[in-house]
């Protein structure tokens, strides 16, 4: 959420390519550093990893029915349908889209060997390190071209109608194809990365798991940390060691951080798993679903013209600040909601159309 609050609903997403180098307060600069540096890439691989425990777990208990592929294909499609309605008629932000078609590639993988699983996130991640960016060069365009793209969205997202909006929405969908197409093959090996933790136990909450999620948890965030602060600050680490690696290192940087955020919050939840961060993040995260359309609902009418116009107006700090309160909301919505239903809403509807029929909504009934 802070990410795309920052980089994409407070700004275009194209801004980041223009450099622009307009001054800003301290608070903005800090506010910016820590979304680019502590997030920027490492909520996206989390999701990812995310999601690919997601489809093992189904996957292992759908088994028991003997159809797991039937079922996990009715839930892809499904997530296919709802993430274009939330492209075309939401914000072309989208990940839903992705996921959707990395999941129809992952899921015949699912049923190999951890060892073959291995191999073919290894093979995945290798295809990203070795895509160039931009990797559809002809949707690219030049300097001049995404500057003056960048200035038409402040001007359309800012003060522009429903229709305005929607529509120049769309003319940016091959520019953003492009992105997709560049983190794709890292999505996919990130998706067969979460399959293995699940299948190699570790949220089995043994001392065992905790002690191998405590080691990765380290590494990753002194390695993806200090890749990732080096190359912020503008040292050039690899540049003797590496030479022509160094964009490899670039690449690798959010990935690794992100396995040792997961890592140490999977640790910590083990631990105190009745603990009061857990109690309240949990409703918050079993209607995950819900809560990213819902955020996309809501930042969608305060930054862009048919809400309150605020896109190109408020600082990183500021929009930050506007993102914890929506946060905190959505918390206590989260767990307002799960006292009386055992669904989020679209998480309610994702069930019926992956099983075909009504899921119980009363929590107790």
């Amino acid at each position: 959420m802070a990410v795309n609050l920052v980089e994409e609903f407070r700004v275009s997403i194209f801004a980041q390519f223009v450099f622009d180098t307009a001054p800003l307060s301290l608070h903005d600069r800090v506010a910016s550093a820590f979304v680019h540096a502590g997030l920027q890439g490492k909520g996206i691989s989390l999701f990812s990893l995310l999601f690919g425990v997601s489809m093992a777990i189904l996957r292992e208990r759908l088994s028991r029915s003997g159809r797991p592929l039937y079922y996990l294909s009715r839930r892809l499609a499904a997530l296919l349908a709802l993430g274009l309605v939330h492209l075309l008629f939401i914000w072309n932000g989208d990940i839903l889209v992705e996921y959707a078609v990395a999941g129809f590639i992952v899921l015949p993988l699912l049923a190999m060997p951890v060892r073959a699983l291995a191999i073919a996130a290894v093979c995945a991640l290798l295809i990203y390190l070795a895509v160039p960016f931009p990797p559809i060069s002809s949707l690219w365009p030049p300097l001049e071209g995404l500057r003056a793209h960048a200035a038409e969205a402040a001007r359309v997202y800012g003060g522009g109608s429903y229709t305005e909006v929607r529509r120049f929405a769309l003319t940016e969908l091959p520019l953003i194809l492009s992105l997709h197409a560049f983190v794709f093959a890292r999505t996919i090996a990130l998706f067969l990365a979460g399959a293995i933790a699940w299948r190699a136990g570790l949220f089995d909450g043994s001392a065992a798991s905790r002690r191998v999620l405590v080691r990765v948890a380290i590494a990753g965030c002194l390695v993806g940390g200090a890749l990732t602060l080096a190359e912020d600050a503008g040292f050039d680490l690899t540049v003797d060691a590496l030479g022509p690696f160094r964009h490899v290192m670039t690449k690798l940087s959010p990935t690794v951080l992100a396995l040792g955020y997961g890592a140490a919050l999977v640790a910590f939840v083990q631990r105190r798993e009745r603990g009061i961060a857990a109690r309240a993040l949990a409703p918050l995260g079993r209607m995950a679903f819900t809560n990213y359309i819902l955020q996309s609902v809501i930042f969608s009418l305060v930054f862009f013209g048919y809400g309150l116009g605020l896109f190109g107006k408020l600082g990183a700090f500021v929009t930050l600040l506007l993102g914890t309160s929506v946060f905190a909301l959505q918390c206590a919505f989260s767990a307002l909601w799960l006292r009386r239903y055992r669904y989020g809403p679209l998480e309610w509807l994702w069930r019926a159309l992956m099983y075909g029929r009504a899921p119980r909504a009363r929590a107790g009934a």
